[in-house]
């Protein structure tokens, strides 16, 4: 048996392709189930296939790698005949619209669709994502009143929600954190440190009283499969509440992000009065944790907030953050104040956090601060101040989209009035089956229809004789007697026979009937229910009732210096009502804080001449000018270099002969004298810098020159002294530069002012000292 060659390589088999798709007459590439006939290598020319755009050959004879690659395909599909091969059809590309392509873009659009529409985007219909239904619903088949532990809880969830209990566990603290629906007992965490709850076995929960009574009816709630296919949940709550903007919602989904804002839960009910009344209303967002909040860029839920912390002096040294911003705890505001004080920005002593059930972080300042400046500091340079961009996407009828607050208010108000009208329906029929049913009942037992069924012995003739003893009463009837009605009486019990009142099966017939036109007028002014309905949850849970221990008094009566101590008096326990959802955050105007202003005399620029460094950390040199950190400064130097730099805090080295440093004015007015450097002449411009990238090396002059004066402004009058030459009569100038030369851009080459060489020039107002009023002087007149 010969070797094989080691630089031989065995060639995969090329028939896979060909045995899973195959191409149409139109170019479309199709699966194949079974491997296509292969025919045999010597059959006639006649019966192979023809030759069609769409196929390629697989030819041989070659007797390189490749051509050895191509023999071997084709005495595989061949069967090794030496004869040409057939020609097959072209192999599938992957990524070229094929079946490959559309099942990832399928499956892809499949996931997308479920993260969005099942996972992370809340619906305007019941206002929560799926595994928030999905906790409430099994806290409601759970629901007796008393606590559940939150590990049950999650446990029964999962029945319903296939993406594990730390999803479930976090979403139902989220919920109870709320305060709306779930009603927690145990560390659920602190909604201002950030702490996180306990171990779901450590904490109980159940549904509060608003939850239980108002987002929850079997006999209006669709139910269908769960994800298993073994239980029913709920296709959506029928929920008359607008939970939606109570909550608040935050989602990352594939393509799409949800961003809304909580409200407030009586502020909701009041818009959605003004709704069904046709009245104004402006509904704004609150939060949990407080603070101030600035909506004069936002709009029915359209653009951006401003939100604050509440911060209140205390002392003369001393403020205490009161309220923090939303989104925001303790912990990330400390963090953010401390990195402030490291880096100067807030005159920052020390930082004490003291908060428990209320926030109060005491901030002391350092001695001789202004407290107002430290509070605009802590708004400016902290996370006392945070800017907030809503992105309202829902699902809305099985599909994402993008809503106003204003509109799914106005959906929550129809879904309401729908829902009212339901169970209006719902229970007018309940009303006309009790009436039927009571009336079967009395007419059955006065008119001893009873004693019919005695002497039957067989159910169909029960039947019949009761039907016949209904006859003659047909007109007292509201529908036609049906089986299970037969069947209802039959049950009546002989006690119930022998001890019937009829004046109370009337008394309730009456209460029945009384009943039936209620609903039916509710029916009629549904707006109207719906608004009453409204004003009893206002009624209902805007205010309660708390119980409060007043301070313990000490007895008066107790001598002083007495040994016998004074009796305390028995505490006292009072009701008082307060608000049960109060309105958190303050809706105020913020003014922008300028932290250039705030930061303007913060650093102190020093050049120092010798060493030719500058900057705030310098402690050598002469001071030019206070500024902020926040400020560009403008370096230029003799040869007509300069450069746009950030105010440095440490030193920077610029060169020991340096023109001019000054705080960047895009449209501050210089004036310039230059003299290029291969001729004497001498050119005037005015100029501003206007725009320059930072770091970014610029030239004054538009060829190599050198600065004879670089002055801020316009100066009155320009003193030019020309070095002495031979035959020169006129040996001095002094011109206006203002009525010279017009305002340019800093690129512009300028006037010529002189030709000759100049020894001295000033900008003073008075004739400098060397000037010479009595040698020969041109007076205004410019090249």
């Amino acid at each position: 048996m010969s070797k094989r060659r080691k630089d031989e390589v065995t060639p995969p088999p090329r028939r896979v392709t060909q045995e899973l798709f195959t191409v149409d007459e139109n170019g479309n590439t199709i699966p194949t189930v079974a491997s296509p006939e292969i025919k045999p290598a010597k059959a006639d020319a006649a019966e192979r296939p023809e030759k069609s755009v769409a196929t390629a050959p697989i030819s041989g004879g070659g007797k390189n790698k490749d051509d050895d690659f191509k023999d071997f395909g084709a005495s595989l599909v061949n069967g090794g005949d030496d004869e040409p091969p057939i020609e097959r059809k072209a192999a599938f590309v992957p990524g070229g619209g094929g079946p490959l392509a559309r099942v990832i873009d399928g499956n892809f659009l499949e996931f997308a669709s479920y993260t969005i529409c099942n996972r992370a985007i809340p619906t305007v219909e019941d206002g929560l994502k799926p595994v928030q239904r999905r906790i409430l619903h099994s806290l409601y088949e759970k629901d007796d009143g008393r606590f559940i532990k939150v590990a049950n809880i999650v446990g029964h969830t999962m029945q319903y929600h296939p993406h594990g209990d730390a999803s479930i566990g976090d979403a139902l603290v989220n919920l109870a954190t709320k305060g709306y629906l779930i009603e927690g007992q145990g560390n659920f965490g602190n909604i201002y440190t950030g702490d996180g709850a306990a171990a779901p076995r450590y904490i109980e929960c159940r549904l509060t009283d608003l939850a239980r009574n108002e987002i929850f009816n079997k006999k209006t709630t669709e139910f269908i499969p769960s994800y298993d296919g073994r239980n029913k949940e709920p296709l959506l709550l029928p929920s008359k509440l607008p939970l939606l903007l109570m909550l608040g919602a935050e989602g990352i989904a594939v393509g799409l992000a949800t961003r809304i804002l909580p409200y407030n839960f009586i502020e909701l009910l009041e818009a959605e009065i003004a709704i069904i009344q046709k009245k104004p209303f402006n509904i704004l967002p609150d939060f949990q944790t407080g603070g101030l909040l600035d909506v004069s860029e936002y709009e029915d839920g359209v653009g951006r907030i401003t939100t604050r912390a509440r911060i209140v002096p205390r002392g003369a040294n001393t403020v205490v953050i009161t309220e923090i911003p939303y989104g925001e705890t303790t912990e990330s505001l400390i963090v953010s104040i401390e990195d402030a004080a490291r880096r100067k920005k807030i005159p920052v002593k020390s930082i004490q956090d003291a908060t428990a059930a209320e926030v109060e972080i005491i901030i002391t300042l350092i001695a001789g601060t202004s407290v107002d400046k430290a509070i605009q500091a802590l708004y400016a340079f902290t996370k006392c101040e945070q800017k907030i961009t809503t992105q309202m996407v829902v699902i809305e009828n099985n599909r994402p989209c993008e809503r106003s607050v204003s509109q799914i208010l106005r959906a929550n108000v129809d879904q309401l009035i729908n829902l009212l009208d339901r169970e209006l329906h719902i229970r007018r029929g309940e009303l006309e089956d009790a009436r039927h049913e009571k009336t079967l009942v009395q007419i059955f037992i006065e008119e001893r229809i009873y004693k019919r069924i005695e002497k039957c012995t067989e159910y169909n003739q029960i039947t019949e004789e009761i039907r016949k003893g209904f006859a003659p009463f047909k007109e007292r009837l509201y529908r036609e007697i049906t089986d299970s009605d037969i069947e209802m009486l039959l049950q009546v019990r002989i006690r119930r026979i022998s001890l019937y009142d009829m004046n109370k099966n009337r008394d309730e017939l009456e209460a029945i009937m009384a009943e039936m036109a209620e609903v039916d007028k509710n029916i009629a002014s549904i707006k109207t229910y719906a608004v009453n309905y409204l004003k009893n949850l206002i009624k209902k849970y805007k205010y309660m009732e708390v119980e409060v221990v007043e301070n313990e008094a000490v007895d008066a009566t107790a001598k002083k210096g007495s040994k016998i101590p004074a009796k305390k008096a028995k505490p006292k326990v009072k009701k008082v009502t307060v608000e049960r959802f109060p309105r958190r955050t303050e809706i105020a105007s913020f003014s922008t804080i300028e932290v250039r202003e705030i930061t303007a005399t913060q650093l102190s620029i020093m050049y120092d001449r010798e060493s030719g460094f500058i900057g705030g950390g310098g402690k050598n040199g002469d001071e030019l000018f206070k500024c902020s950190p926040l400020d560009k400064i403008i370096v230029v130097w003799p040869d007509g270099r300069y450069k746009l730099l950030q105010a440095p805090e440490d030193r920077l080295f610029v060169d020991k002969d340096v023109v001019y440093i000054g705080i960047h004015d895009r449209d501050k007015l210089f004036t310039l004298v230059y003299t290029e450097d291969e001729y004497p002449f001498s050119c005037l411009k005015r100029f501003s810098f206007g725009g320059a990238i930072m770091n970014r090396e610029y030239n004054l002059a538009p060829v190599p020159a050198k600065i004879r004066l670089f002055v801020e402004g316009t100066p009155k009058q320009i003193w030019i002294k020309y070095k002495p030459a031979k035959g020169q009569r006129i040996t001095q100038k002094v011109f206006n530069p203002e009525e010279a030369v017009g305002v340019k851009g800093v690129k512009a080459k300028g006037k010529q002012i002189t030709s000759k060489a100049i020894q001295y020039i000033s900008d003073s107002e008075t004739p400098p000292r060397f000037w010479d009023e009595s040698a020969a002087t041109d007076k205004g007149r410019l090249i």
